[in-house]
C-alpha cells in the first residue's frame, strides 16, 4: 500500500530536486527514499524500477524546460525569438544541472511517443525555426546544429570548460548571433 502522502509526482518531483543537488547519474532508489525518509520498498508502489524514475524526470525536465522556452519565445520571432530560446536553455542548464542532465538522457522512444512535452518542444522549436524560411529536411539539421551548439556551450561552462579571461555571457550572445547569421544564409536543401 502506498505510503499516505507519497505520490508518483511527488516521488518524480523529489527526486528532480535530488538530481539537481547531486547529479542525475547519482540518483538512486535508496538515495531517494532516504531524502524522503522511507524505505526503498515504498517507492515501488509509485516506479518501476531506476530506470522508470530515471525517465520520469527526464520526462518533467523536459517539460519544464520548454515550458520555460515556450514563455521566453512568445510574441517573438526571428533574431528575437532566437536569443529568447537561446537564453531560456542556457538558464534552465545552468540553474536546473540535474534536470538538464535528464533531458539529454536517452530514452527509449516508444515510451516518449505520446509525451505532450515532445510535440511542444518540437512545435515550439520548429516554428521558431520556420520563421527563418526553413522546411525539412533543413529544419531537422538546423535543430540539430541549436541542440549541439547549445548543449556543447552549456556542458564547458557547466564544468569550468572556458578559461579565457573574455566573459562568458559575451561568447554566448556572439554565438547566438552567429547563429541567427546562419540561419538567416541557411544552404537550403535543393530538390529535383
Amino acid at each position: 500500500m502506498p505510503r499516505a502522502g507519497l505520490t508518483a509526482d511527488r516521488v518524480v518531483a523529489a527526486a528532480a530536486d535530488l538530481a539537481d543537488e547531486v547529479g542525475f547519474e547519482q540518483v538512486s532508489v535508496s538515495a531517494l527514499a532516504r531524502r524522503l525518509d522511507v524505505k526503498d520498498a515504498s517507492l515501488y508502489s509509485h516506479i518501476r524500477n531506476l530506470q522508470d524514475l530515471r525517465t520520469r524526470i527526464a520526462l518533467l525536465a523536459g517539460g519544464e524546460l520548454i515550458d520555460r522556452i515556450a514563455a521566453a519565445v512568445a510574441g517573438r520571432s526571428g533574431k528575437d525569438a532566437l536569443t529568447a530560446f537561446a537564453d531560456a536553455y542556457r538558464e534552465f542548464a545552468l540553474e536546473r544541472p540535474g534536470r538538464y542532465a535528464a533531458t539529454q538522457a536517452r530514452i527509449d522512444q516508444a515510451l516518449i511517443a505520446d509525451s505532450p512535452a515532445l510535440h511542444r518542444t518540437a512545435e515550439i522549436t520548429y516554428g521558431m525555426l520556420r520563421a527563418y524560411g526553413l522546411a525539412e529536411p533543413d529544419l531537422t539539421d538546423a535543430v540539430r546544429l541549436l541542440r549541439s551548439t547549445f548543449h556543447g556551450y552549456c556542458a564547458l561552462e557547466a564544468t569550468g570548460g572556458f578559461g579565457a579571461p573574455r566573459e562568458v555571457r559575451r561568447s554566448w550572445d556572439k554565438a547566438v548571433a552567429a547563429l541567427h547569421i546562419a540561419l538567416e544564409n541557411w544552404p537550403r536543401e535543393t530538390h529535383p
